[in-house]
């Protein structure tokens, strides 16, 4: 069985530079590795390189391999891999391309990592229902570009050029989820393997059904903990006739928390609202080349069918921003300038990193009523600053989400100590305001001791639910929930 005491009895091994904590016997792990083999040849490895790449995502937690790496090219060697898994009590874990922030991609446990990079069809576009069939491993900036002839777009932007299945499993939002919303309202339909190599279909391409349970929402955001996403039914949406961007730099964060907050209160249609605090936006101008104020920033876009629509929009937040404190929107106009200003924000934490050589970047984040984010973002500031942490904040301010990046030394245990006990006290004051522990990164390991907190009761209704579907808990074991 996985789980339990399995801390207290794996056998350690070492791959690479760090040993590796795996449940696996070495020959458990032989006998494993060669079905696999028989399955996959070349494309089933225990290079060291390979099992290091699978052990980390982008933000730091400890890191973890598997025991091997697969390489699957359609849903029927998802299966067959579960199936030589399940037969050797091995644990499973997916990989997209390792952009997560939780640990989500981490084998704590060591078995099976199955990476669905090369799992890469669009199986079909509908336009004029606007919808898409993918595979797992097609990335957001793929599909958009496979689409983008037919005028149509798949706008959960996440930042990082994530697989659509990584998004799907993460219930994964961005840059745009105050228009156009998260994965939760995007995904339609699944092909999902279950732990026993079973195969289930969820969901339909029809926009509404009152039939059955809705698995679909079950299996987005479960982590790969219930079963492996291998095909996503995704809503489009129209390319906009009007497009309009601009910074707009404030005198104080509170002014730059209270424009967002007036602009979504009236209803104005923003398509993206992002917010950047003076060590972000440092850290952006430095990496990306642009020259904004240092001083607390908003991006905006808005989206429209006329260029009419568009300059009412912008007119309207301009005027609330003016209110605030803000009284220099700087336009992005042509397409290039908007790509300029927008993938300086995608860079955000790359840039990051670069405030600071050689260290490691531990991430977090909080969703909060819209109506508490000035408080929440002014108070976790306050906190951050006492703390004595290098670390940026950046945030879709239009959903009430924001983010710090800490920049830690990875050999000061102190410095990763403080910067937990500010996430701790940050998760604490986003509850007590009716928010959620994380608005868009995900559980994985890194917010698992926080959810009886935020849901109560209801944790026992998941673990019941992972139990019945996965009762061996391989399922990506470690992650959402402690069994």
């Amino acid at each position: 069985m996985v789980g339990g005491s399995w801390l207290a009895v794996s056998p350690t091994f070492k791959y690479y530079n760090r040993p590796v904590t795996s449940i696996l016997s070495a020959a458990t792990r032989e006998a494993l590795v060669a079905d696999l083999r028989a399955i996959l040849a070349d494309r089933c490895t225990t290079n060291p390189t390979q099992l290091e790449h699978h052990s980390h995502g982008e933000s730091w937690h400890a890191e973890a391999a598997p025991d091997v790496v697969v390489f699957p090219s359609s849903t029927d060697e998802v299966s067959a891999i579960a199936r030589v898994a399940a037969r050797h009590d091995a644990p499973v874990v997916p990989f997209g391309i390792g952009s997560s922030l939780e640990g989500h991609v981490n084998a704590v446990c060591g078995g099976v990592s199955i990476d669905c990079s090369r799992m890469t069809r669009v199986l079909a576009v509908n336009a004029d229902d606007l919808d898409a069939t993918v595979e797992a491993g097609v990335t957001h900036g793929t599909l958009n570009k496979a689409i983008r002839n037919q005028g149509l777009a798949f706008w959960v932007d996440p930042g990082a050029d994530a697989t659509i299945g990584g998004m799907a499993a993460t219930r994964a939002s961005g840059t745009t989820a105050v228009r156009y919303g998260t994965m939760r309202e995007a995904v339609l339909g699944l092909t999902v393997v279950l732990a026993d190599g079973g195969v289930i279909h969820t969901g339909s391409r029809a926009r509404k059904s009152s039939a059955g349970y809705d698995l679909t929402r079950l299996f987005v955001g479960s982590e790969g903990t219930l079963g492996i996403i291998t095909e996503i039914t995704v809503r489009l949406f129209g390319l906009p006739d009007a497009v309009s961007a601009a910074s707009c730099p404030f005198d104080t964060m509170e002014g730059a928390v209270r424009t967002v907050i007036t602009a979504i209160q009236l209803g104005i249609p923003v398509a993206r609202i992002e917010l950047l605090d003076e060590m972000q936006l440092d850290a952006v101008n430095r990496y990306s080349k642009l020259n904004c104020a240092l001083k607390p920033t908003l991006f905006f876009e808005f989206h429209g069918t006329s260029d009419q629509v568009v300059s009412e929009s912008a007119a309207s937040v301009q005027e609330i921003a003016s209110e605030n404190g803000g009284n220099d929107f700087q336009w992005a106009i042509t397409p290039e300038a908007r790509t300029r200003l927008w993938t300086a924000r995608h860079n955000a934490f790359y840039a990051a990193l670069a405030l600071r050589p050689g260290c490691k970047a531990w991430t977090t984040d909080v969703c909060v009523p819209i109506s508490r984010l000035a408080e929440c973002v002014l108070e976790t500031r306050a906190d951050v600053q006492a703390s004595c942490l290098l670390a940026p904040l950046a945030g879709h301010a239009g959903d009430g989400n924001f983010h710090y990046i800490f920049l830690l030394d990875p050999d000061d245990p102190d410095e990763l100590a403080r910067a937990k006990a500010v996430n701790a006290r940050l998760v604490k004051r986003a509850l007590a305001m009716g928010g959620t522990c994380s608005g868009e990164h995900g559980v994985g390991m890194g917010k698992m001791d926080y959810l009886g907190d935020e849901h109560g009761a209801s944790l026992e209704v998941m673990k019941a639910i992972k139990r019945a579907l996965d009762p061996e808990n391989r399922m990506n074991p470690g992650k959402m929930l402690r069994l």
